[in-house]
């Protein structure tokens, strides 16, 4: 069985939605992982000659804060499985890992996906609340202005709470 049979069985088999297609000749399975604070993370299966490259965005580069946002990164890596968070070119976060092609079994995919979509779920809001503390402010005052819907907002009122006290 090859590598891509493995991983497409293995999502199927947990249900998950993905897509195939190719990326510089090589194998890609974008695979979607479903959370709770981040809805949905997209996470790139890149199939290589001797790996599997695991690579998922997870926000924007922070527009504040970002000695507090990259030491977060940093102590959260030392407790990932697999995967570790580092920055693209312009500063956006990422997690990305490596999977040697023996190791590559239903399990181990389970288990690095599971990291990812643990890490980007726990990690989300806290990355918002350090990185974009003023525009998640700005965007509340915007909306409340206008009578919009605070509904995907309410996990930082505290935010707002604090700034009013």
């Amino acid at each position: 069985m090859s590598i891509q049979q493995v991983i497409e069985e293995t999502l199927q088999s947990q249900e998950l939605t993905y897509s195939t297609q190719a990326h510089g000749g090589l194998p890609v399975v974008v695979v979607e992982l479903p959370g709770e604070k981040r809805l949905k993370t997209n996470t790139i299966l890149t199939i290589g000659e001797h790996s599997v490259r695991v690579e998922a965005f997870v926000c924007r580069k922070p527009d504040e804060n970002h000695q507090a946002v990259y030491q977060f990164l940093l102590k959260r890596n030392r407790r990932l499985y697999g995967v570790a968070y580092t920055l693209d070119n312009i500063g956006d976060i990422y997690l990305v890992g490596r999977m040697p092609l023996n190791a590559v079994t239903a399990e181990e995919i389970d288990r690095v996906l599971g990291q990812v979509l643990e890490a980007v779920d726990s990690d989300f809001n806290t990355l918002l609340e350090l990185g974009f503390r003023s525009s998640i402010q700005k965007e509340w005052e915007w909306r409340v202005s206008r009578g919009e819907s605070l509904a995907n907002l309410r996990a930082f009122q505290h935010l707002i709470d604090e700034s009013s006290s």
